[in-house]
């Protein structure tokens, strides 16, 4: 690397944390997209009926496990023309590691982003630079990241924005990667995956996708990629190669998954449910609530530096994220995580009300 990584983000967070433990009725961690609802109880089973396992798992999958992500990409996100598909060791893995996978040389994230992008370049020793929502602003770089719905802001691209991150890539040559991890969690928007703008000419294009947040699933480490042949065929050999295999208990259960979206709308009523509960006890304190309609997060502002709100959160016993986590441009915002139960949600509008 010829850059040294930045500190951890969160670790930053550990006095405030204890400010927020301090509060008499304990802490209501708001600080981490993590899932605290229960895995569906039919992917456990399957998890559970795949257990003997004494073999290594196909790093390509499994041709029941294949076979679901192409149905659910095509049904789901509106895949068409020729793709591949490769299951995941969760999707913050590929997001570290495709720069340097791709052996790219200069990076494009965007100017608020999940912090992995910027580690995933300086770990391939690439250059890092964040951009606008624009496209046709960009510069020539060999790799481009597009995040819709934008962790941690909420936005989403409309067909327009995707058609030029696309048209961007086709000019230059370069490779698009679109991490849609949240694509599942519309409120007030409409979410498009960027295979269903390809017309079916899928070169240089790459969506990721998590089981994660979709089926309560972050402790499997379920992830999958969907997009050109060429290049999935590459970042397969480069995972065979590094014994880069998701566990064959996790392809069992992540073709269950894919194969039901029941659970999936459910768990959305449960986030937007949370969503309608803490945005307007926020707005009450002065907080204005930007983008936030879609995904798993409010993306707040009092107009004062992100670290203030911070600590006035953690005094009534709320964690929450600065914004500056994400970059320069979020130095005023802070984010909410919705990933905390309903009586915990409950709790934090009622402390919000005192």
């Amino acid at each position: 690397m010829r850059a040294q990584l930045p500190d951890f983000p969160w670790d930053a967070l550990t006095s405030f944390g204890d400010i927020a433990r301090a509060h008499p009725d304990g802490i209501i961690d708001l600080s981490q997209g993590t899932p605290v609802d229960a895995t569906p109880e039919f992917i456990q089973s399957a998890l559970r009926e795949a257990s003997n396992s004494p073999s290594y798992p196909l790093t390509a999958g499994t041709p029941e496990l294949r076979a679901a992500i192409k149905k659910w990409a095509t049904d789901r996100l509106g895949a068409t023309g020729d793709f591949d598909v490769l299951p995941l060791i969760g999707s913050k893995e590929i997001v570290a590691w495709l720069p340097t996978i791709l052996e790219s040389r200069k990076v494009l994230i965007p100017e608020i982003a999940y912090p992995t992008y910027h580690v995933g370049a300086l770990l391939a020793s690439a250059e890092s630079i964040p951009v606008g929502i624009a496209a046709a602003s960009w510069p020539s770089a060999d790799l481009a990241w597009l995040n819709t719905p934008s962790n941690p802001t909420g936005r989403v691209h409309n067909v327009e924005e995707i058609q030029a991150c696309i048209n961007w890539a086709r000019t230059h040559d370069s490779i698009l990667i679109a991490d849609e991890c949240y694509i599942d969690f519309d409120h007030t928007a409409k979410s498009f995956s960027v295979l269903s703008q390809t017309g079916g000419d899928n070169k240089n294009i790459l969506a990721v996708h998590s089981l994660s947040k979709r089926s309560s699933m972050a402790g499997y480490r379920a992830a999958l990629m969907v997009g050109d042949s060429a290049l999935i065929s590459r970042i397969r050999e480069i995972h065979k190669h590094s014994g880069m295999m998701v566990p064959l208990p996790v392809q069992k259960a992540m073709t269950a998954a894919l194969g039901d979206e029941l659970h999936v709308a459910e768990q959305r009523s449960r986030y937007n449910a949370r969503r309608e509960a803490m945005r307007p006890a926020l707005e009450a304190v002065g907080f204005t609530i930007e983008f936030s309609n879609s995904g798993l997060y409010l993306w707040c502002s009092r107009q004062e530096d992100a670290w203030t709100s911070v600590e006035w959160l953690a005094r009534r016993g709320i964690l929450a994220t600065p914004g500056s986590f994400y970059g320069a441009a979020g130095a005023h915002h802070i984010r909410i995580a919705l990933t905390a139960t309903d009586a915990q949600i409950s709790a934090a509008v009622s402390r919000l009300k005192a």
